[in-house]
């Protein structure tokens, strides 16, 4: 497939036609009416060092289904031992933040400032929002991502004592679960969230299931209604 570029128009091309690892377009804005036009047919935004705005729907998809998220031994100790508290939508900048620090020894990617800025457009508008990992008052880790019908696109996580990230995905998962969401959008496989339960498929099959997701009404707005998730909501027993 030839690269495309994009117009001022939040027209995308047809994400089964992504070329080779999964490229879609390039050129193009963050702005937040552009981020949901992707999201909403199974294309991201991936910056790279030489291609700051490229859009992305890779073959195969990670996704993870809430109800299915594993916990290891080692995890369900961690999470016993009650010194992490999981809230939601309390330090969007900063969880942003952490993860574009996060990501800039990642193989040169980034979460570079014009993304970084269309997130916390979408945060406002109520699509866009983050989990956070606190240690008494210090946050130590989380995850940001967008929610459209009943799917959540994770984005990012970052980690600053072990296991944050993950417990913060442990929160997300059972707050989802509670929720009845069809998935979490991992986007591309990786060992470790295969290993907490994320599977592959194909894009076809993603792009299918997500078209009935987003016919789904949207959670819009703060979800903090809750100082503290609880764990063992919808999770493995711990």
């Amino acid at each position: 497939m030839q690269r495309t570029s994009l117009i001022p128009e939040l027209a995308f091309p047809d994400p089964r036609q992504a070329a080779d690892h999964g490229l879609v377009a390039l050129g193009g804005d963050y702005r937040p009416e552009r981020l949901l036009a992707a999201y909403a047919c199974g294309i991201f935004p991936w910056p790279c060092e030489d291609l700051p705005f490229a859009w992305f729907s890779p073959d195969p998809r990670l996704i993870l289904r809430p109800q299915d998220i594993l916990l290891s031994r080692s995890l369900r100790k961690r999470i016993r031992r009650g010194d992490l508290r999981v809230t939601f939508d309390q330090a969007f900048s900063d969880v942003v933040y952490g993860c574009a620090t996060a990501r800039r020894d990642d193989e040169g990617t980034w979460i570079i400032e014009e993304l970084a800025d269309g997130m916390s457009g979408l945060h406002r508008m109520g699509f866009a929002h983050s989990v956070e990992v606190w240690q008494e008052d210090l946050l130590v880790g989380g995850l940001y991502g967008v929610s459209l019908g009943n799917a959540f696109y994770g984005e990012s996580m970052f980690h600053r004592v072990s296991d944050a990230s993950k417990v913060a995905l442990v929160g997300l998962a059972a707050r989802l679960t509670d929720w009845g969401f069809r998935m979490i959008d991992c986007q591309v496989p990786t060992d470790h969230l295969k290993s907490l339960g994320a599977i592959e498929i194909s894009r076809d099959a993603f792009l299918d299931e997500l078209a009935e997701a987003v016919k789904q009404p949207t959670r819009r707005g703060s979800w903090s209604d809750h100082e503290t998730v609880n764990l063992d909501s919808g999770s493995p027993s711990i």
